[in-house]
């Protein structure tokens, strides 16, 4: 039967197959992966012949490793990484070396092949693709140290392989010499600064001068990946190199709760990976292993060699580095995968004529077995490592986050949302809750209608994240009471408020609203002006006042802040007192998620004044702040919003008021509980 020809059906049958194979591999318990590279045996040119693995399948299938890649750097968790960098660099070397001593071994003294096809068919060994990395993805285990170092060493290992790879081809060619190694040495490392240097610099301005469209923002994001693989096969190694330390370059500047990190998500898992796996599965012949039963032996041998010496590796760092039976098997499985770096092996030894058809096709084999492999393996584990993770028990701060976002002004609405969707608990499924206030009087239902109009757009916004929200609407006499009714009736920990820094009267800190919102609440209040893009955050500097970690809700600003910081992979830096810097650094350390932090001591309020604290441009500053009659409230907190206001006015800023505890008058209105003045005394530094 002549394969297809016409576009609109080749595609349609594509889509039909994404669509129906995971649906039927689920039935069957077998990961969805697995049915789409068997589909793509199917219907390729050495199953059914439906399809032809033409320049359209190969363009779409290349963007779709290129996607794996990308994702992996872009959701890799930098800070475990820096952590576990050395780990990372262990695993890396052991998952390279002994896949291609043992290789090389084989077919060299196995199989007579000269030594150049010898080290050349190992590497198919010891490289490998992150394959099942979306089946991890998916279960949310992408910040898990087991899944870092395995990336890390996928790095390394992949990287060690394409260099191999570009040694051999040039003994082939005859081209080694001082000259090749020099000219090597300076065209990654061109590459490497440019990826890694450069392209943030430009993606940071590119974020600030087009920060609300986001489809631009989109195909910016795909350029520079595209660009970084570009420049990786111009340095003389392969495209998925590239492709990774763009994934890195942008890691900070994509958070990973916003809508571009979830469409890149979206396009990527259900068009672009796909791809890539019906592709994979066109390359197979299954006729080859019924060529004899000396191809059938040798087939066998090299997919079991190849499985063992990615075994051997993760096995090895589980016992240096104590980890878990479930992580060493997870390691395993997402290292067990042979594509991308490996066919490229292959395939240009093939064409400089160093290995034959033979050995072509069994390496085709071997990558669908070990693809196989790959998911059913990191599939079995990342279940039983997700539901581990989901049995911990979660520290005080970690209770669920019931967070609210008065509406008032359309063009502050984004980033109020983006900021309470990077502040919540991505342990729980509480949605956001955007609220608009109408006052009751003549124009009350105009005003409505001005309001659900907002409330539409918070919602649009947010489900572009994949985030939930829930609509609140209020009538009142005023918005302050407006805003305490909804935080009664919903339960509400959080709120989330805009200002516009405009301080109009010398006896009131923010203005009415507000002020009536401070004294007749204790969940905690995030005063909010945002005027640079979140994702440009460089750092997050913290002003901390004394005795701020006796109040009751330390720990759940601390975890606000990390959160944060996480979601922006913006450093943070703690400025506070002696004693409670110490204990900063002892929360800080104790619970998830970890953060890159530096602790300074605290600048006086004639430096803070005078902007002589190092914050730059574009560092967000957090001031920490108290309510009155507050064991950590002084005086000098009450002027912190002027100054704000005033002397960092390009500086996006949050003043964080913690929750407290209240104490019930006889009109019963709340005032927030407060130390004696021998016992507040006693608790200063």
């Amino acid at each position: 039967m002549p394969p297809f020809e016409d576009p609109v059906l080749i595609f349609t049958l594509v889509l039909l197959i994404i669509l129906v194979a995971p649906i039927i591999m689920n039935r069957l318990k077998v990961p969805g992966i697995i049915g789409m590279i068997v589909a793509g045996v199917i219907v390729g040119p050495n199953g059914f012949n439906l399809l032809q693995r033409d320049s359209s399948i190969i363009l779409f299938g290349t963007v779709g490793i290129l996607y794996i890649m990308f994702l992996a750097g872009l959701e890799m968790d930098m800070v475990g990484f820096k952590k576990t960098k050395m780990r990372s660099i262990v695993y890396g070397a052991l998952t390279f070396l002994i896949p291609v001593i043992t290789g090389t071994l084989l077919f060299f003294y196995g199989y007579d092949y000269q030594i150049n096809s010898a080290v050349l068919l190992s590497c198919m060994f010891a490289s490998h693709t992150l394959l099942a990395y979306p089946i991890v993805s998916k279960m949310g285990l992408t910040k898990n140290e087991a899944v870092t170092v395995t990336i890390g060493g996928t790095i390394i290992t992949d990287t060690a392989v394409l260099l191999v790879l570009a040694v051999v081809a040039g003994v082939a060619q005859g081209n080694i010499g001082v000259g090749y190694w020099i000219k090597l040495m300076v065209s990654l490392s061109i590459f490497v600064g440019i990826v890694l240097f450069v392209f943030p610099i430009i993606a940071k301005w590119f974020f600030k001068q087009i920060e609300s469209e986001k489809g631009a923002q989109f195909i910016f994001v795909l350029t520079l990946v595209f660009a970084a693989a570009f420049l990786a096969e111009l340095a003389g190694v392969e495209a998925i190199l590239g492709a990774f330390l763009a994934g890195l370059a942008l890691n900070q500047l994509i958070p990973h709760t916003s809508a571009l990190m979830n469409r890149l998500e979206f396009v990527g898992n259900n068009i672009f990976v796909p791809f890539f796996l019906i592709s994979v599965g066109m390359l197979v012949d299954v006729t080859v292993l019924f060529e004899g039963v000396e191809t059938i032996l040798m087939a066998l041998v090299i997919i079991v060699l190849a499985l063992v010496t990615k075994w051997l590796p993760a096995y090895i760092t589980q016992k240096l580095y104590r980890y878990s039976v479930t992580q060493r098997n997870l390691m395993f499985g997402l290292s067990t995968a042979r594509a991308a770096a490996t066919l490229a092996v292959i395939l240009v030894g093939y064409e400089l004529g160093i290995i034959g058809e033979t050995a072509l096709n069994l390496t085709v084999v071997l990558i669908l077995a070990t693809s196989l492999g790959s998911s059913f393996i990191t599939q079995k584990a990342a279940k039983v490592l997700a539901i581990i993770e989901s049995r911990r028990k979660p520290d005080l701060s970690e209770k669920p986050d019931r967070i609210m976002v008065p509406i008032a002004n359309p063009k502050t609405l984004e980033n109020l949302v983006d900021l309470a969707i990077m502040l919540k608990n991505p342990q729980y499924d509480e949605p956001i809750y955007p609220l608009a206030v109408v006052i009751d009087n003549e124009h009350a239902d105009e005003e409505i209608y001005k309001k659900n109009k907002m409330l539409q757009e918070a919602i649009k916004h947010a489900s572009a994240t994949d985030h939930d929200v829930q609509l609140v609407s209020k009538i009142d006499i005023n918005v302050a009471s407006g805003i305490l009714r909804a935080i009664k009736e919903l339960m509400i920990t959080e709120v989330v408020l805009g200002w516009n820094a405009k301080i109009t009267t010398r006896d009131r800190i923010f203005g009415t609203v507000l002020d009536n919102l401070l004294k007749n609440t204790e969940q905690m209040i995030l005063v909010c002006k945002i005027v640079q893009p979140l994702n440009t955050t460089n750092r997050i500097v913290v002003m901390v006042p004394a005795n701020a970690e006796l109040e009751r809700g330390f720990l759940r600003w601390i975890r606000s802040v990390k959160l944060l910081s996480l979601q922006l992979g913006a450093k943070v830096v703690f400025m506070a007192g002696r004693r409670t810097l110490n204990r900063l650094k002892t929360e800080v350390k104790a619970n998830k998620p970890a953060i890159e932090a530096e602790y300074l001591p605290r600048p006086t309020m004639g430096e803070f004044e005078q902007n002589k604290t190092g914050i730059g441009k574009d560092d967000m500053v957090i001031v920490i702040s108290a309510r009155k009659g507050t064991v950590s409230y002084i005086s000098e907190l009450d002027s912190v919003p002027r100054v704000l206001s005033r002397r960092y006015k390009d500086n996006s800023f949050i003043i964080i008021y913690p929750e407290q505890y209240p104490v019930l008058y006889e009109d019963n209105q709340f005032k927030l509980t407060s130390l004696t003045d021998d016992t507040r005394a006693r608790n200063e530094i």
